[in-house]
């Protein structure tokens, strides 16, 4: 289910190039902090995957709920923080 929905993620991930050392940026509109930066357009997408995945954590370990993403969505059912190692 991740997989899925860090693609659906990355459907909709906009870029864009910025005056800055790694001049490519990117970021998902609805994933509120969910943004990365590379020196190449590949560097940048591959750190957005990372940032992804760690946002989908973050939000679970915290207990709050991802919102959905093209259709996907990611809950779980457990009524305390998830830890993960």
């Amino acid at each position: 289910m991740f997989a899925e929905y860090i693609q659906a993620a990355l459907e909709r991930a906009e870029y864009e190039i910025i005056d800055n050392p790694d001049p490519y940026y990117a970021h998902v509109p609805g994933l509120v902090g969910v943004w990365a930066t590379g020196k190449t357009f590949e560097e940048c997408r591959k750190e957005l995957i990372e940032v992804i995945e760690e946002w989908i954590v973050a939000k679970l370990q915290w207990g709050q709920s991802v919102p959905p993403m093209g259709g996907l969505t990611i809950s779980t059912s457990a009524k305390e923080p998830i830890p993960v190692a």
